[in-house]
């Protein structure tokens, strides 16, 4: 009887080990959840989280305790790069491809038609007007594998909520499931909504049926007095249950429209910005990043109440910079200090963005890197986070993982080259708005002018405002970047501007050195 009773004993700590032993291997087979949460025009001060190395009286405007949530358990990072404005940053991520090379290098909406401001000096180039397509042989596009068709073939339940702006109307890349998405939330080719109030019908008016602007797919929300961001948060988390119920891990492509124009206000939060003393304008636009924080806050407390927060990743991004005052010549609402301009900008107000990536288990909480990165980063690191590695794509992949980051196994070379490219007039004046290229190596920054082929040159080390012009005092530092960036651009075939009186090419960089 004590033999007996012993084996039972045995064979049920047997058991015990062993259904321990496949749960521990079915926990490392499980693939994660990944949300990318994007956000619209939100300038690098434009949160109560500090990128800078203190508070500054812009972090203390703002209310987001989502964001601050989300950096005291993951990792904030202070240098993260994105274009300066929406469409490129976009195809850059689908694609992990540089702007030089896919050409999408301004804003997308008509098909075949470039929005480009008109000016004097130059001719701009036909750049990829229609944005990005999943087939070859489409006029003024980019041919691409997208990243959700990547991630959809690895059994990925993909979900896109909010703004595409990724192809022009009449296009395959206007609509988010020619590119991989299981599910469209009120995605399609234009890159604003017409109105973010439900009472006007999130911009779709029937007297005016032909204009861009409406959001689609929102019918049933019409005249329920909800705002813009609460519509889109609550078809996010019906389509995550639908993932559940598919019993399929989801990568959420979580792409709000906010906080770009128009600067309506989140009724919910604008009294108390009203009640600091704000300009009327500037409560609006504080309302309206509150509001965005309170959707990535109950994204998060969904996770949480259905647990699956321990094996979810998410990432937080900007497009481009803030809509600075310079920009827009009107009404301040948004202010990137101490970074120079704002969005449309080759400066920093118009590229560097706050970005936080929480990753439970592998990223360190309330940790910050200092390291740069850019947008077509996100492309191979996120195939990397969801364990894909054998994987093809028609375009070669110029990003770079940054998981290395992550988990603080490794970090980009000293000598790693960052570039931007924007052959085009995206419309406001400004500090570095214009056609122009741009290099960052180490702390340095150099910018070339297209139209009257000068340089500015800056240590961003120890001028993060980009105020001391350094290209006459060092003119070995600037024939380096010169030359780095005119290489760069030749290998990629970037297109570049020609002149409107002589018809020739803006020359390259370093060959203006030698002029």
């Amino acid at each position: 009887m004590i033999f007996i009773r012993k084996l039972i004993q045995t064979l049920f700590f047997l058991n015990l080990i062993l259904l321990s032993s496949c749960t521990n291997s079915n926990v490392k087979n499980v693939k994660p959840n990944i949300i990318v949460f994007l956000v619209d025009d939100m300038g690098w001060q434009d949160t109560s989280v500090p990128f800078h190395k203190e508070v500054s009286t812009f972090n203390k405007r703002y209310h987001t305790p989502a964001m601050e949530k989300l950096a005291s358990e993951g990792k904030m990072f202070t240098q993260a790069y994105a274009c300066s404005v929406c469409s490129p940053t976009r195809v850059s991520f689908l694609t992990g491809m540089n702007a030089a090379k896919h050409r999408v290098t301004n804003w997308t909406l008509k098909k075949n038609q470039s929005p480009d401001a008109p000016q004097d000096i130059l001719d701009l180039p036909q750049w990829n007007v229609n944005g990005i397509s999943p087939l070859p042989e489409n006029d003024n596009t980019i041919y691409a594998t997208p990243l959700p068709q990547l991630l959809n073939n690895a059994g990925y339940f993909t979900i896109h909520c909010g703004k595409a702006h990724f192809g022009a109307i009449g296009t395959p890349g206007e609509n988010p499931l020619n590119l991989g998405f299981d599910i469209n939330i009120a995605g399609h080719a234009a890159g604003a909504p017409g109105s973010y109030y439900s009472e006007k019908h999130f911009g779709n008016n029937p007297k005016n049926p032909d204009s861009p602007w409406g959001v689609p797919g929102l019918e049933k929300y019409y005249d329920k007095h909800i705002y813009l961001n609460e519509a889109l948060t609550l078809e996010a988390i019906s389509a995550m249950d639908s993932s559940l119920k598919a019993k399929k891990p989801f990568f959420l492509y979580m792409a709000h429209y906010a906080v770009h124009s128009p600067i309506q206000e989140d009724p919910r939060f604008f009294d108390k910005y009203v009640k600091d003393s704000l300009n009327i304008i500037e409560a609006r636009y504080a309302s309206m990043v509150e509001s965005m924080d309170k959707s990535l806050g109950d994204l998060m407390l969904y996770l949480d109440k259905n647990n699956l927060t321990d094996n979810t990743i998410i990432l937080f991004m900007s497009d481009n910079g803030g809509l600075s005052a310079v920009a827009r010549g009107g009404t301040p609402h948004t202010h990137n200090k101490p970074l120079s301009s704002g969005k449309g900008s080759a400066h920093e107000g118009g590229i560097r963005e706050p970005m936080i990536v929480k990753w439970p288990g592998t990223v360190k909480p309330g940790t910050r890197n200092s390291n740069y990165l850019i947008i077509e980063d996100f492309f191979p690191s996120i195939l990397e986070m969801a364990g894909i590695q054998d994987y093809q794509t028609v375009q070669h992949i110029d990003g770079i993982s940054f998981v290395p980051l992550l988990n603080d196994t490794g970090k980009p070379g000293p000598d790693r080259k960052l570039f931007w490219h924007f052959p085009n007039y995206w419309g406001p004046v400004g500090p570095g708005i214009g056609a122009s290229s741009s290099i960052r190596k180490g702390d340095w920054k150099l910018i070339y002018y297209h139209a009257d082929r000068h340089f500015e040159l800056f240590n961003l080390g120890i001028d993060i405002g980009e105020s001391n012009n350094l290209a006459e005092n060092n003119p070995d530092k600037l024939k380096e970047l010169a030359t780095d960036l005119g290489n760069y651009l030749r290998d990629s075939k970037a297109q570049m501007p020609s002149y409107k009186n002589t018809k020739k090419p803006v020359p390259y960089p370093d060959k203006v050195l030698q002029l």
